[in-house]
């Protein structure tokens, strides 16, 4: 396996396709990572909820779930080192074979219930099945439901699925991710850009199965590579 690098974590209000770094933007997160850092007893619970499908629910080869495994749980424990004085929560509210039409529907009861300091969304894989219009509506009825609750919600792009070359902008996921691009930049949200990452990796000569415990579900290094990605954004 080729040693590879990984395209810095974006920002929805960047240039083009994103991978733009000449705008200077404030640290969304700057007053959270503060906030992290208060020791008991000033400080207070933190919640991070990841709503999808199976890939942040932590399912790996044929309907095994590996939650620690999954990149949510590995993002919390890189942020439990990093803060180590905070008492951090990880709320995974992400359905296996759920697409973002039925997530949308249960997003008030199940996510912001919770009442959350970040959400992610990621459903991109399994909206192949609803088409791009039907899926936009759903993730954006869940980003103007964050945005009236004050909430602050990241997108991502899909993970791989290696029944679609990833070097093919024409693909139905390549599409999807390039519609989640398009919303987070509409709303001036935080992008995880995964699929970009992932791009990157065959580029530089990577078989992606490396990354994939099944077509559809990437394996611990796959969830590493996410878990890094969204990391950028908080240590």
């Amino acid at each position: 396996m080729k040693n590879f690098v990984l395209p810095v974590l974006i920002l929805s209000i960047f240039a083009g396709d994103g991978f733009s770094q000449d705008v200077a933007v404030a640290d969304p997160f700057a007053s959270l990572k503060q906030e992290m850092q208060i020791h008991w007893p000033k400080n207070r619970l933190v919640r991070f909820v990841f709503h999808g499908h199976s890939v942040p629910a932590g399912y790996g080869r044929a309907g095994e779930v590996h939650r620690y495994d999954s990149y949510p749980m590995l993002f919390h424990r890189m942020l439990c080192d990093k803060y180590n004085y905070a008492t951090i929560d990880i709320a995974i509210t992400a359905i296996g074979g759920e697409n973002a039409i039925r997530g949308d529907a249960r997003f008030e009861e199940d996510v912001l219930s919770l009442k959350p300091d970040v959400v992610f969304i990621d459903y991109s894989l399994n909206d192949r099945a609803v088409g791009l219009e039907k899926a936009a509506a759903a993730w954006r009825s869940m980003i103007e439901k964050c945005q009236a609750a004050n909430v602050p919600v990241i997108l991502l792009t899909p993970t791989p699925d290696s029944h679609e070359d990833l070097l093919d902008d024409s693909t139905i996921l390549a599409q999807h991710a390039k519609q989640v691009r398009e919303l987070a930049k509409e709303y001036g949200v935080p992008l995880v850009d995964s699929y970009a990452a992932f791009r990157e990796i065959v580029q530089q000569g990577n078989n992606i199965e490396s990354y994939l415990s099944q077509p559809n579900h990437p394996n611990k290094a796959g969830n590493l590579i996410v878990a890094e990605l969204i990391g950028r954004l908080f240590l």
